[in-house]
């Protein structure tokens, strides 16, 4: 241009390949915020690329309005963390800090600790607590029994675990969807699951909604929201937080849970559901309730770090750690948990410590890996039953006549069920071929006709009797 020298072709290049930094770093400035400026961002940009010699080419002007900061200024603007730059090289120590305190409401004696965290429950509720923890414990002696006798193939008691259960169940809404893992029936027991129909799926009779086709304690029911248990551990997980997904996404106004024990904690498939849940922010709730064996290995062989929910904040989720022997601090956990996962869009995970009474199955005999005497600390000295029945005695509304009638009683429901179940018939067998496809495949078809041919010709050999024609 007239009036100018002549810019020499290297120094043309140079002068262009400043104006093209700038730019880069006008667009960094803005990406990083207004409020900086472009000379910070610009700078870091000229100060990394060695352009320095090029920037006090500028005017003087521009000079005196660049500022000089030290590397304590120099904040990290890496996407994946959000941190400050320390000149010390140091390892971040495991157990260092104090655990994560437990969050309880009654002591052992069934008295409120701090009054303003006493839930203010009415008596009915309270004994609708009561009376499905014991009747729950009711039939698991009963069931318990009976695959002793070789009555049923399976079972799996929830001693020491009521209070897990039933302070959950209370404080959602009954149209909250359960994904359990298979130590979950007092959820069932408090949402009115009839007695009929837990016997019904033990036995695997006619009257069993999953016409006999599942093993005994995988219960299921969709008219009280509660998916069927399925054996292979922690599977339930990642699919509760895609059914919390599609909650969300049709504004449904409610809940996921997802019950699952410190074990199933160990798998993959835990990651995966704990990472979705935070970065897809679904309402849903994390119960691990941490009853101290993974079948028969401990939790001092199963991890290292502060338990479970110590992993939560890892993932960006809310946690807490609550006493699982106290029914109130299982409630108002799960009830605020559940408050703030459908009004926030986001995760809860609430970790109930608790104690595995029974065996882990009827497959299990623990007295190969724990004492007598730890485990009747737990059955004789802090078992939530006892707990809450001190809690009901002090406030007047319940005693001793009260608890030898309602227990006789509970005794008597379960039996008659029992009975029940016992006279019915087994499904048709030809049920093993149905509800999979809504039209059977060719394949499928031969082997429901092999079959039919084959208890035709031995038929004597099988209790074809005891089955549904």
């Amino acid at each position: 241009m007239k009036g100018q020298p002549p810019v020499s072709p290297r120094r043309g290049a140079g002068h262009r390949g400043l104006l093209a930094k700038m730019a880069v770093a006008a667009a960094a400035a803005s990406v990083w915020g207004s409020s900086r400026g472009l000379g910070q961002a610009g700078l870091l940009l000229l100060r990394r690329t060695g352009v320095r010699g090029l920037a006090r080419s500028q005017p003087e002007r521009q000079q005196q309005q660049q500022q000089h900061f030290s590397s304590l200024d120099d904040k990290p603007q890496f996407p994946g963390a959000s941190a400050e730059f320390i000149d010390k090289l140091e390892f971040i120590q495991p157990n260092v800090i104090s655990g994560i305190p437990i969050y309880r409401v009654m002591d052992r004696q069934g008295q409120i600790i701090n009054p303003t965290e006493d839930p203010h429950l009415p008596q009915e509720k309270v004994l609708k607590f009561y009376k499905s923890m014991t009747l729950l414990n009711t039939m698991d002696r009963i069931l318990y029994e009976s695959q002793r006798q070789g009555r049923i193939s399976f079972y799996m008691t929830n001693y020491g675990e009521e209070g897990t259960h039933v302070g959950s169940a209370a404080a959602l809404d009954n149209t909250d969807l359960v994904f359990g893992q298979y130590r979950e029936a007092g959820v069932l027991m408090y949402r009115d699951y009839p007695l009929e129909l837990f016997m019904a799926q033990c036995y695997g009779n006619v009257s069993d909604l999953g016409k006999g086709r599942q093993m005994p304690v995988h219960y299921g029911c969709k008219e009280r929201h509660f998916v069927t248990i399925s054996s292979p551990l922690a599977t339930q997980i990642p699919q509760a937080v895609g059914a919390a997904y599609a909650a969300k996404r049709a504004n449904a106004n409610r809940v996921v849970i997802c019950y699952f024990g410190e074990g199933a904690a160990s798998e993959g498939d835990a990651h995966a559901g704990f990472n979705f849940a935070a970065t897809l922010e679904c309402p849903i709730i994390f119960f691990c309730r941490n009853n101290g064996y993974a079948i028969s290995t401990p939790t001092s062989e199963q991890y290292r770090g502060d338990g479970i929910a110590a992993r939560g904040p890892g993932y960006g989720i809310m946690s807490i750690r609550v006493d699982g022997n106290d029914v109130f601090a299982v409630y108002n956990a799960t009830r605020e948990a559940r408050r703030r996962a459908v009004a926030e869009n986001q995760p809860f995970l609430i970790e109930a410590m608790t104690y595995r009474i029974g065996h882990h199955s009827t497959s299990d005999d623990s007295s190969a890996y724990r004492s007598v005497d730890e485990v009747s600390y737990w059955d004789k000295q802090d078992h939530p039953i006892s707990r809450l029945r001190h809690y009901l005695q002090s406030c007047g509304w319940w005693d001793d006549e009260q608890e030898k009638a309602w227990r006789k009683q509970s005794r008597k429901k379960v039996m008659e069920a029992f009975e029940q179940a016992e006279r019915k018939l087994k499904p048709n067998p030809s049920l093993l071929f149905s509800d999979v496809y809504q039209e059977m495949p060719a394949q499928l078809r031969k082997q429901q006709e092999s079959l039919a041919r084959h208890l035709q010709t031995y038929g004597e050999h099988y209790p074809l009797d005891h089955f549904e024609k």
